[in-house]
């Protein structure tokens, strides 16, 4: 696959990113909300992290999608990937700024994780969260996650909560 499937929901889609999409991920990682992440500190930086998102797709048959409202705002971001850094499969989520508190970021996890069980059936999948992250840790426990303190985090400030990958 080169690029991300459209995959939709109640109130939003997942789709493939535009470049018309990084500005709005430049804006959500100069915002608080982006306080417990790994941050690009130019738009340099952003590029490549942005391009590794859709990249992957091609290289590792999975990566980022654009999540989108169903009247077509941009509301951020679910991805699954592992790259080479990471020591299992990933399911990671953002929501910008506006959109928080709406269930999109539930709904999106919801929609990656049923995609990863049907198509990828990866051997494991996790979550890498900071361990300050009350609102993801939340959300990755209401999508059934444990935590599984024994799993390689991807860096120090992690806690790892590990997906069911057979359903």
């Amino acid at each position: 696959m080169t690029q991300a499937p459209i995959l939709t929901g109640d109130t939003i889609r997942l789709r493939p990113h535009h470049l018309s999409d990084m500005e709005a991920f430049w804006t959500f990682y100069q915002s608080p909300r982006a306080a417990l992440m790994d941050v690009p500190n130019n738009k340099t930086h952003l590029w490549y992290g942005f391009a590794s998102e859709v990249g992957s797709w091609a290289l590792n048959g999975m990566g980022g999608w654009a999540i989108e409202t169903l009247d077509g705002d941009l509301a951020g971001q679910v991805a699954l990937t592992h790259p080479p850094h990471f020591a299992e499969t990933e399911l990671g989520w953002m929501v910008f700024d506006g959109f928080e508190g709406r269930g999109i970021a539930g709904e999106a996890a919801r929609l990656a994780l049923g995609y990863a069980r049907s198509t990828l059936k990866p051997a494991s999948l996790v979550s890498y969260i900071h361990k300050d992250n009350t609102r993801s840790i939340a959300l990755a426990q209401r999508l059934g996650a444990q935590l599984d303190p024994t799993a390689i985090p991807h860096d120090e400030t992690d806690v790892v909560y590990r997906h069911e990958v057979s359903q």
